[in-house]
């Protein structure tokens, strides 16, 4: 019997485990996946969290249920992967031999990689929420918070979808409006970036809204520490913007066993082909999601769509053919921008966000680059969509694994 190992029970790890464990003969292969958590967030819903439009019960469930029949689940922390070993050494030093190996162990926010941001006014003064305990904070906060300078940063990229700190200035643009203190709150969003998003063309259509919700931008701004004394961050240029409130998404690494393990880059994202989904360094070692360093967003939808590209390689891999299933760097996401409305943009590698109908050309129902109604439904289903079909490998009507031109304004 050989071993397929999954280390993380995510949202790219659960869903291999969901594709592979129908594919695998099962009286040759056992598969296994290893997490120490309990609990399984709907990390979308940290964006809602804050704003009350999502409950707590609604962005986190017991994981093990979304674990198939037939996959040996693991719950304990992992200390070390040993690639040329073929083996993980879990807590307790208990030894897992593996022949296939999928790291799927995700990302993580590292605020004490800033001087100053994990200080004594961390989920005080100074939050994020990018993290269910920072979500919860931060909510409870903005019930009681009576105005001022509100700061939403950016520290550096990559990060866990990048739209979303755009998303939570607009967000709160709709709050504090419905609260009837919007004159009250100064709005600045604060990005290293040379605009609001990395693609030209959203950003055209992002900025386009921020000036339109008062909301003001500084960008090129590479944080160097926070005076949380002063109440104001800094970049290594000397500029300063001062804050009342300070949301920050901070650092995004990959897991502390990357590093120990030695697999990683300076963030502990692990070098992977950004077609096939394989390591770089070791042939039988792949990698999904939030743990790659591919040149593509951090996002589930991204993990769902190299979810379906690496079930075929893996199947190919093991019969000895050639990896010619190719992932294109799809992206799906939709962008709050408040008030019930919302946009999508749908990229890849090449091709960066362009209008359109999606997911069927000509007819839609959802518009690309738009801001309306229709979207943010489509993003407030999203999440019965994740928890009912996307974590199950339940695949999407209409939507393909690798980006469709059809209906999509494309210059030549």
């Amino acid at each position: 019997m050989k071993n397929l190992v999954i280390l993380g029970a995510g949202t790219a790890g659960t869903m291999m485990a969901n594709h592979l464990v129908k594919k695998l003969p099962k009286n040759e292969w056992q598969i296994t996946i290893i997490d120490q958590y309990k609990t399984h967030y709907y990390q979308p819903g940290f964006l809602f969290l804050p704003f009350d439009i999502y409950t707590e019960d609604q962005v986190k469930k017991v994981g093990k249920k979304f674990i198939p029949k037939g996959v040996n689940y693991i719950q304990k922390k992992i200390e070390l992967i040993s690639p040329e070993a073929n083996k993980v050494t879990l807590e307790n030093e208990e030894i897992i031999n593996y022949d296939l190996l999928i790291v799927a162990t995700g990302s993580k926010i590292a605020p004490d990689e800033i001087e100053g941001m994990k200080g004594p006014e961390w989920h005080k003064s100074i939050f994020d929420f990018y993290s269910y305990e920072g979500a919860k904070a931060l909510r409870d906060k903005l019930r009681s918070w009576e105005g001022g300078k509100l700061v939403v940063h950016i520290t550096e990229m990559p990060i866990k979808c990048p739209v979303a700190p755009l998303e939570f200035a607009f967000l709160a643009d709709s709050y504090f409006r419905n609260k009837g203190m919007r004159d009250k709150v100064d709005i600045t969003y604060v990005t290293p970036l040379d605009g609001a998003f990395t693609k030209p063309k959203a950003t055209k259509a992002l900025h386009h809204l921020l000036v339109e919700k008062g909301i003001s931008e500084v960008t090129n701004f590479n944080i160097e520490r926070v005076d949380y004394e002063n109440n104001k961050i800094i970049d290594y240029a000397e500029t300063e913007v001062d804050y009342d409130l300070l949301v920050t998404v901070p650092t995004n690494m990959g897991d502390a066993l990357i590093e120990r393990s030695g697999m990683g880059d300076d963030l502990n994202f692990i070098p992977t082909d950004k077609n096939t989904l394989q390591s770089k360094d070791y042939e039988n070692v792949f990698v999904i999601g939030d743990a790659t360093n591919l040149p593509t967003s951090k996002a589930g939808s991204v993990a769902h769509f190299e979810a379906e590209i690496l079930e075929e390689n893996i199947l190919k891999y093991i019969k000895g053919e050639p990896l010619d299933a190719s992932f294109d760097g799809h992206a799906n996401c939709f962008v709050e921008t408040g008030n019930g409305k919302a946009l999508l943009i749908d990229f890849n590698y090449v091709q960066e966000p362009v209008e359109g109908t999606f997911p069927i050309a000509g007819i839609g129902p959802m518009q690309l680059l738009k801001e309306n109604r229709m979207n943010h439904m489509g993003k407030l289903a999203f999440r019965w969509v994740y928890w009912n079909m996307l974590l199950k490998g339940v695949p999407i009507p209409f939507v393909s694994a690798n980006m469709s031109t059809k209906g999509k304004k494309i210059e030549a």
